[in-house]
């Protein structure tokens, strides 16, 4: 019996086998990311000090996550989510008619979407610095990106959470518990691990 079928044993139901993908550090980062984002978002323009705060922990957030992406674990690594422009237009065709392959770690529209949220949030935090500099204080380009880059953010991450919500439903896992858990259930044959 292959590990993905579940199993009667004495009359219980046995939940399918799972694997470990996501690696503690990327899981810290993904949840400190959200929650550090939406207080900096939330508080931007009413509690300046605490959002600075927010904003410098962040960049320390994504140069981690930028290094992670070369040092990590196999699936932190971009080297296992980045895809050719054809790979993630074909996945998101395929996505549309609820036909897509089901991807062990990040998908090729998840992987687009990784370097996309790191790219805003680079920009955000980038602006926001330069926004405390004698030489970038009160200039407006700079404060306009900041915003901009901002609400492109929020953006892309409404567009993430909506595929994170269509990939769980279309492969019957529950992709939230697993940036938790750091497990997923183990690859079938006709998975991409």
């Amino acid at each position: 019996m292959t590990p993905l079928k579940a199993t009667m044993e004495a009359g219980d139901i046995q939940s399918p086998a799972t694997v470990r993908v996501w690696d503690p550090l990327v899981r810290i980062f993904h949840w400190s990311l959200v929650g550090l984002f939406t207080f900096a978002f939330l508080t931007g323009d009413e509690w300046q000090k605490p959002h600075e705060v927010a904003g410098y922990i962040i960049a320390g957030l994504i140069a981690f996550r930028v290094i992670w992406g070369f040092a990590g674990t196999r699936h932190a690594r971009f080297s296992s989510f980045i895809y050719r422009p054809s790979t993630v237009a074909g996945f998101l065709a395929d996505t549309m008619r609820m036909k897509a392959r089901r991807y062990l770690g990040h998908n090729p529209a998840g992987g687009l979407m990784v370097l996309g949220l790191l790219l805003a949030i680079a920009v955000i935090s980038l602006s926001g610095w330069m926004m405390t500099t004698d030489a970038y204080w009160g200039v407006g380009w700079v404060q306009e990106l900041h915003e901009a880059a901002a609400f492109s953010a929020v953006g892309l991450v409404a567009l993430h959470v909506g595929g994170v919500l269509v990939a769980s439903f279309e492969h019957g896992e529950n992709l939230v518990r697993a940036m938790v858990t750091g497990r997923k259930r183990a690859p079938g044959p006709n998975d991409i691990a």
